[in-house]
């Protein structure tokens, strides 16, 4: 029995296939790669880990359920299941408006599915993950669900409630990955921070951080997902002491306007969230700060979108993203607020917002240009090296490109230090030296 599971939406959802994945291995299926075409795959069963978070989310979802059940239609695929975070919020619908899905599941109901499939659940292997990133670096979840109340949000009432994983667990779980040649661990979850409050009654990240760095092979442990309310002051600490923990942060501000920030009910007002800022950048030198803005949310006026302009200009993130507000229902902001900042503005807002910070990228990355770096090769790929150093997060940032010529094959998933010679907005290139 041949097996496709595909995986829309972010890394955790990646890590929960990836568990899937190891139970159905088990069992003795052959594991299809996500991205071989299904006419050339012809899978017994594909299996599709939805997102349902946004609307650009939820549509993508949609439409690959549906190139699915066309070629169950054609007779290359016997059955189709879907479960993830789209069928958990819609558990009702979805059912009722899409015919020929052999099966829903939530985002919790992993063995549920492997019944359907003719698998037991083995808890034996629990730990046990499929990698479906390259084999030097994968995503450890550290918990599942949010306590946050964001009024843009629907991420707690499709995941629920904080849990955190225990501790030895995860510790067990990376020494798993570390025998298996992993070298990087990103740290993920919907909100990092908050780890360890539920079952410690204390914020635990930098301690878990700690003993994860004493891992043998372990080299980077790179942090994504932080809150800005209520930041540990001790996991900066251990980044600026720790070689290990890349000096790398990824901490979605959402915005700088207090006005806008409470609205969002992100617990923190933009004089606190300059002088955040302004502590990361005093506690660790030379940490590289990556975040997420989002524009047109109730609230925000054209006073409120110069605030943020005047924001992200003067504290200069070395990477930003941004999208445009997206009334999700049953969030409180669907239920409290109106949507009533047009598309067009929404959109002109975040293109003003983006050509901002690409001139910001361009500025930062043509300042490394001369410096020797220590970069971790990801692949090589039509006479290019692609590497990252730890400035460099997975899929979210550029890459440093380098010529394969002068680069051993035996180089991929290993590290080595590079010159950068020349920049843009989002790649570096560099020498092997």
């Amino acid at each position: 029995m041949k097996l496709q599971l595909i995986t829309l939406g972010c890394s955790k959802n990646r890590v929960d296939s990836e568990r899937l994945l190891r139970q159905f291995e088990q069992a003795g299926f052959v594991i299809v790669p996500e991205e071989e075409p299904l006419d050339m795959a012809a899978p017994d069963i594909v299996a599709l880990n939805t997102c349902g978070f946004i609307q650009s989310a939820k549509t993508e979802s949609i439409e690959a359920i549906f190139t699915v059940l066309e070629a169950k239609k054609r007779g290359l695929v016997k059955k189709v299941f879907v479960f993830g975070c789209l069928s958990q919020r819609y558990r009702k619908e979805l059912p009722e408006e899409i015919e020929g899905v052999d099966g829903f599941f939530g985002a919790d109901d992993a063995e549920a599915m492997l019944a359907a499939a003719g698998v037991k659940y083995d808890p034996s292997i629990s730990l046990q993950r499929h990698l479906t990133t390259p084999p030097h670096y994968a995503f450890l979840k550290i918990s599942e669900g949010c306590d946050r109340s964001c009024a843009y949000c629907a991420i707690p009432s499709i995941r629920g409630r904080h849990v955190s994983v225990p501790m030895e667990k995860l510790v067990d779980e990376a020494q798993l990955l570390a025998d298996k040649g992993v070298k990087e661990l990103l740290l993920i979850a919907q909100d990092t921070t908050f780890y360890g409050l539920d079952l410690y009654r204390k914020r635990m990240l930098g301690p878990l951080l700690e003993r994860l760095a004493d891992i043998k092979g372990i080299e980077w442990l790179r942090i994504h997902y932080s809150y800005p309310s209520d930041f540990p002051q001790d996991v900066l600490e251990i980044m600026a002491g720790c070689d290990k923990v890349c000096k790398y942060l990824d901490i979605p501000l959402q915005h700088s306007s207090s006005k806008v920030l409470a609205m969002m009910h992100r617990g923190i007002d933009g004089d606190a969230t300059r002088a955040l800022v302004d502590k990361f950048r005093k506690a660790v030198p030379g940490i590289v700060l990556r975040t997420t803005m989002i524009v047109g949310h109730p609230g925000e006026g054209v006073r409120e979108f110069r605030d943020l302009l005047d924001f992200v200009r003067e504290y200069r993130f070395e990477r930003l993203g941004a999208f445009t507000y997206s009334e999700e229902e049953n969030t409180y902001g669907a239920l409290n607020y109106k949507d009533s900042i047009p598309k067009r503005v929404k959109q002109e807002r975040y293109d003003a917002l983006m050509e901002l910070q690409s001139r910001i990228s361009l500025e930062y990355n043509e300042s490394r240009v001369g410096t020797v770096e220590r970069v971790l090769v990801d692949s090589f790929s039509d006479g290019t090296v692609h590497a990252r150093s730890e400035k460099e997060s997975v899929d979210v940032d550029g890459e440093i490109l380098i010529p394969a010529a002068a680069v051993p094959a035996a180089m991929q998933g290993n590290f080595m230090n590079v010159k950068i010679t020349a920049a843009d907005e989002y790649d570096l290139t560099a020498q092997f030296i």
